[in-house]
């Protein structure tokens, strides 16, 4: 037996090495044919340039070397045969990806996935019920069709189909899991991109404000350069003896009205570069950043004052915020950095309303008087501060706090425009657009006033207007229409006013809406409907959205001055705001009270809503302003806060 597994073994050898011959002679005679045989030729110069572009590679050709140690054949199919390198290069995985293979925990093989993934037909599935509702009717017959039992084959088959099935139900909930979790896996690289964009944003918004800031003061300098060069020029062309005769026509002119008011009009002689009129000064871009956060997310928190905040405004989001309050300051506010720019200084009292338009500011204080500002000559340099967004540390909210870094002195000393003074009590609401401001006092007058010339031009007397109401209309409003069983003595009189051209509304204590007509001086229409003093309106082309301590906010329709809806609330509503979306309003709680417009929903936006978690109270909420989404909300506590809503 020995001697005929030698001579097997023999005969194998021999064979092998006969075929190992063959190959070789074969490949020996493609190489080294006639040159003469174009087909030989070519055949060798795509062999060699095949080899060549192999052994370019070092790598690969070890790699591939270290699979071929099996037989002299692989060896020369290996060095030879580019269609076998190629194979064994695409098949050939390093150590270190096989090192790296995901542990699978999935109980089901590639081709269940497979077989789950194909439909059922609808055919299938009218089948296998007819059939199981065959089943079932054997089963409830009880032996009424006992000739005709069902096999035992048909029903292993039956019972089988109804287990691959459920088998194949269990893959695909299994492949819905993995889609789920494979999903979740996205959403959070994803989040985790958006916020690297984000932060992204954020710095193309700072270093944008930077640059415009700049752009501003290089502006200016042209400007003051350009005044200067005219003078010279004026001067150089101005006869002898010419100043005088302008000096004293300037003394004659000014006898005529106040000396303040005086100085901040253009004279007759002076060019008219030298007109004092504020100029507007806009931003070439809107900040963003807010539009990409959560609505109701906190962008930050400014302890603004030390006292109840009673007035503030801001011009746009991540903008210039003015805030007043009872401790008789009025601060200036960078929304972008959080810090404090300086104070408005010049009222002997606390300011009760204020608006900011652009870079003017118009404030009413309890002094009686308006005083206008001029934000664009203010001196003060803009810190490179990122914006402290929802979620950051509360370091950053501390240092973003005013106190913690002190205004410049005097960076508000060349702001003060003029002061506006003709009233005979507390001006308690004010609004301008334009070159006209109108302000409202407890003096029980309204008055309108030209901001270029910075004079009185018309005084409206309410009391004589409902007066004059209930002469020609009978008693729809009577000499003073009473609200509720007592007058509330503590509101104001005159609560809101809005100015739009010659188009002014206004709410006063005994919740009348009057429209007036400026042309003529008289009330167009009078809205009945709140039951307590009207605290603040506002008003677009159609409606009119009024609150008051009634707690309620009524929206008007100005085409045909009735009701168009209303919203009841717990606590007096003491501001109110609305933009495009949403109506804002402070109604005796530490939150703002939200409505959405577009889809009619109520929620709640503030310290409040998340309080119980964080084991705080915050104060009650005194005034909202809204702007593009970009809310600001001022507590009795004297923290401002601003929200994404």
């Amino acid at each position: 037996m020995a001697d005929q597994s030698d001579e097997d073994t023999a005969i194998i050898s021999t064979r092998g090495v006969e075929a190992f011959g063959r190959k070789v002679t074969t490949t020996a005679g493609h190489l080294m044919g006639s040159l003469a045989d174009p087909t030989a030729s070519s055949h060798y110069q795509n062999a060699m340039s095949d080899l060549h572009k192999q052994l370019r590679r070092p790598n690969l050709q070890r790699s591939v070397f270290s699979f071929a140690k099996t037989s002299p054949s692989d060896l020369v199919r290996s060095k030879l045969s580019t269609s076998e390198i190629q194979y064994r290069a695409l098949t050939y995985i390093p150590d270190q990806l096989l090192a790296n293979i995901p542990d699978d925990d999935n109980t089901y093989s590639l081709f269940q996935g497979f077989q789950a993934t194909l439909p059922e037909t609808s055919s299938e599935g009218k089948r296998h019920r007819r059939r199981v509702s065959r089943g079932r009717k054997l089963l409830e017959d009880d032996g009424s069709e006992a000739d005709t039992p069902p096999s035992l084959a048909k029903l292993k088959k039956e019972r089988h189909t109804l287990n691959h099935r459920l088998e194949m139900m269990s893959v695909r909930k299994n492949m819905a899991s993995s889609e789920i979790h494979e999903i979740d896996s996205k959403i959070a690289n994803l989040n985790s991109m958006r916020r690297i964009v984000l932060d992204r944003l954020a710095n193309l918004e700072q270093e944008e404000a930077l640059l415009e800031h700049d752009i501003l003061d290089v502006e200016t300098r042209l400007e003051d350069a350009q005044e200067e060069f005219d003078d010279m020029e004026a001067l150089a062309k101005t006869p002898p003896g010419a100043d005088d005769d302008s000096e004293e026509a300037g003394q004659v002119d000014a006898s005529f009205m106040s000396e303040s008011i005086y100085e901040k009009l253009p004279s007759a002689s002076s060019t008219p570069t030298k007109s004092k009129k504020p100029k507007t000064i806009r931003r070439k871009s809107m900040p963003i950043l807010h539009e990409h956060f959560e609505p109701g997310s906190m962008i930050r928190e400014v302890q603004a004052h030390q006292d109840s905040i009673t007035a503030l405004d801001f011009d746009v989001p991540f903008g210039t915020m003015v805030t007043a309050a009872l401790d008789d300051t009025v601060r200036v506010w960078d929304m972008n950095a959080g810090r404090c720019m300086g104070f408005l200084e010049g009222h002997t009292a606390s300011v009760r309303t204020l608006q900011v338009e652009d870079n003017i500011v118009a404030t009413g204080s309890m002094d009686a008087t308006v005083r206008l500002w001029d934000l664009s000559k203010a001196h003060y340099e803009l810190i490179d501060n990122r914006i402290n967004k929802a979620g950051d540390d509360e370091e950053e909210e501390e240092d973003a706090g005013g106190d913690q870094m002190p205004p410049p002195s005097g960076s508000m000393r060349e702001c003060p425009i003029f002061t506006l003074e003709a009233h005979m009590d507390e001006v308690t609401a004010l609004h301008f657009k334009g070159d006209t401001l109108i302000s409202g006092s407890a003096d029980k007058t309204l008055r309108q006033w030209d901001l270029e010339k910075g004079r009185c031009v018309q005084t409206l007397d309410v009391m004589w207007a409902a007066a004059q109401a209930s002469a020609t209309m009978g008693s729809v409003e009577g000499t003073w229409r009473q609200t509720g069983s007592r007058v509330d003595t503590s509101a104001d009189f005159v609560g809101a006013l809005q100015v739009f051209d010659a188009a002014l509304a206004c709410g006063t204590a005994d919740g009348m809406v009057r429209l007036w007509d400026l042309r003529s001086g008289q009330v167009h229409r009078s809205l009945v409907g709140h039951t307590g003093p009207v605290t603040c309106l506002q008003f677009d082309d159609v409606h009119l959205v009024t609150g008051s301590v009634d707690r309620s906010i009524r929206i008007w329709d100005l085409r045909t001055g009735a009701i168009h809806d209303a919203y009841a609330y717990d606590a007096p509503i003491t501001s109110m705001m609305f933009d495009n979306r949403r109506i804002v309003a402070a109604a005796g709680e530490d939150v703002a009270k939200v409505y959405d417009k577009t889809d009619g929903r109520h929620w709640d936006c503030g310290s409040g809503a998340t309080a119980q978690e964080e084991n705080r109270t915050p104060a009650i909420v005194e005034k909202v302003r809204i702007k593009d989404g970009y809310l600001t909300e001022g507590r009795q506590d004297g923290i401002v806060g601003i929200w994404t809503c």
